[in-house]
């Protein structure tokens, strides 16, 4: 099948683009928001970079929404309007904001294109109205078990941690790192200015995963997410996480590979234990990693998406 499909999520694109399909990826000349194409990742060559005038040469079979404006976007480069005459779905990474029980789904009217939810969390808590959902849950590329744990430090990973605040947890660094040095790696955290908190950076995947994978432990911070890619990665790399337990993350760890709990202070006693003990940090950190690539491996994600795309054919 032809399948279009933005450049949104890295992580999730990286394991979507592994499937049997050919991926169409917009591509515009400033590789902006609405057309980022590759951006040099080493996806299969079935990955395709088109632009929006090669758009109208392809057949494409199915489309692949996952923002609103991405609706009007096909309408104007394929010349087909999604859920009317080319089969489409959306796939709604997020959970919703604000008023999160009450929380209408843009496409709660439609009953013509699919909504794919991540996680049953957020198949919950959107009011999807007459829109059609199924469940797919996240699968990703298996970094490999690199686990050492050999630097008595936490790791946690977060994406612009100022901006975003009490959302993804930036505030609870400062009691984490009164129980544990903190290594804080993310796309702006070169602006946390945090005792116990060593800013390192964005670093490159494989890097970054080596080096996450030498900590004794991993944090996830996260008050109000989707089920964060960082924390399963986290999981299959043999790594013991402690977890904040709201959405979907309650229920991704089972007991034997880590802590998960809305209690701050049973959270700080983890750290501070798992730190401690390296050996209990590796039993569990093996049994997280089994259960990652058991619940979350890249060919159960791809045979779910297999199962739903050909269902959509015409």
């Amino acid at each position: 099948m032809e399948v279009l499909v933005w450049h949104v999520h890295g992580s999730w694109t990286t394991a979507f683009v592994k499937g049997k399909h050919t991926y169409l990826l917009p591509t515009v000349d400033d590789r902006g928001p609405w057309g980022r194409g590759r951006c040099g990742r080493a996806w299969p060559a079935s990955a395709v970079e088109v632009s929006p005038t090669e758009l109208r040469e392809h057949d494409v079979d199915v489309v692949v929404l996952q923002r609103p404006e991405e609706i009007e976007l096909t309408r104007r480069w394929l010349g087909r309007t999604p859920g009317v005459d080319v089969p489409a779905v959306y796939v709604e990474h997020n959970a919703p904001r604000g008023s999160a029980a009450t929380s209408r789904h843009h496409l709660a009217d439609r009953d013509d294109i699919v909504v794919v939810h991540v996680t049953h969390y957020n198949e919950l808590m959107w009011d999807n109205g007459v829109a059609p959902t199924v469940v797919i849950d996240h699968g990703i590329v298996d970094p490999g078990h690199r686990y050492t744990g050999e630097l008595p430090r936490a790791a946690v990973l977060v994406n612009e941690p100022v901006r975003r605040g009490r959302v993804v947890g930036t505030d609870l660094l400062p009691v984490f790192a009164r129980v544990a040095p903190i290594d804080l790696y993310g796309m702006g955290v070169e602006h946390v200015a945090v005792d116990g908190v060593t800013p390192v950076g964005d670093l490159p995947h494989d890097t970054l995963h080596t080096e996450m994978a030498r900590r004794r432990v991993y944090v996830h911070t996260a008050r109000w997410t989707s089920l964060g890619l960082s924390l399963l990665e986290a999981m299959q790399l043999g790594m013991p996480v402690v977890v904040l337990a709201s959405t979907e993350a309650a229920t991704a760890v089972p007991p034997d590979a880590g802590v998960v709990s809305t209690n701050v202070a049973d959270l700080t006693s983890a750290v501070s234990t798992l730190c401690a003990d390296p050996e209990l940090a590796t039993r569990m950190g093996k049994s997280a990693r089994e259960y990652a690539l058991a619940h979350f491996g890249l060919d159960a994600f791809l045979r779910r998406w297999d199962v739903l795309l050909e269902s959509l054919a015409p």
